[in-house]
């Protein structure tokens, strides 16, 4: 049974009061550069992974796309995007990403933000995303960076003032589950190195065209609360493109 806590009242009360969940995606520091790594969408369809309040997938429309397909397991979440949504080329759909079976070659661009971090068995959902994108089309993701997720602690060291003092890094090549604090106590991620994610889009038949650790802009940097990001990745993203038939691959 994957792990459902965006539907915990107490995990999703916290998550409401994010400035990315009042403010959408400008207010993530991350947006600027996943922007920038996103297709023409004219005439696509597209498919959102994890797809929460149904940001990217009303800025794909806005951006002229023929039809999007938002999935994500939380039925708080998609109640929060149905509500927000006014579009009838735009549809939810609650399930686990992991657990998606559309029709080989049906979808241009498939995206998802912040959400494979949560995913077991990343390498088998990688193979699926393969299967249901068109030759061409345009995968990109992003997720919580690996040197944030190796310790489940992921938060700075500190000196006795409370003064940030480093990011540690630990366990960094033991991947798997990580039982940590986000929001809410015991909330289960899973943690693989860079290589591995690169590796597991790799073999699933992807070439890899960018790799991103983006910094917040700069008119986010002397915010008191983005002030230290600069200082570490908080973000990986990746975006890649499936071959042509007869391409080299």
């Amino acid at each position: 049974m994957k792990q459902n806590k965006y539907d915990d009242p107490e995990f999703f009360s916290a998550y409401q009061k994010m400035s990315r969940s009042i403010n959408g995606l400008e207010a993530a520091g991350e947006w600027h550069v996943f922007r920038s790594l996103l297709p023409d969408l004219r005439y696509k369809h597209v498919l959102d992974l994890g797809c929460g309040y149904g940001w990217h997938c009303r800025y794909v429309r806005e951006q002229q796309a023929s039809s999007v397909v938002g999935v994500d397991l939380s039925e708080k979440m998609l109640k929060k995007a149905r509500e927000q949504t006014h579009d009838p080329a735009i549809t939810y759909t609650q399930m686990a990403v992991e657990d998606i079976a559309f029709a080989n070659d049906q979808f241009d661009v498939v995206i998802s933000s912040l959400a494979f971090h949560y995913v077991e068995s990343f390498g088998e959902l990688c193979q699926k995303i393969y299967d249901c994108l068109k030759p061409g089309g345009t995968f990109l993701f992003s997720v919580e960076h690996p040197i944030f997720t190796s310790r489940k602690e992921q938060d700075w060291f500190v000196d006795e003032q409370g003064n940030r003092l480093h990011w540690p890094v630990d366990n960094y090549q033991a991947e798997g589950m990580r039982v940590t604090s986000f929001l809410a106590e015991n909330v289960i991620k899973y943690h693989r190195t860079i290589a591995t994610y690169m590796n597991d889009v790799i073999q699933a038949g992807f070439v890899i065209k960018v790799v991103k650790e983006p910094m917040p802009p700069e008119e986010m940097v002397g915010d008191d609360w983005m002030k230290d990001e600069i200082r570490r990745p908080m973000f990986l993203m990746i975006s890649a493109e499936k071959p042509h038939a007869g391409s080299l691959r």
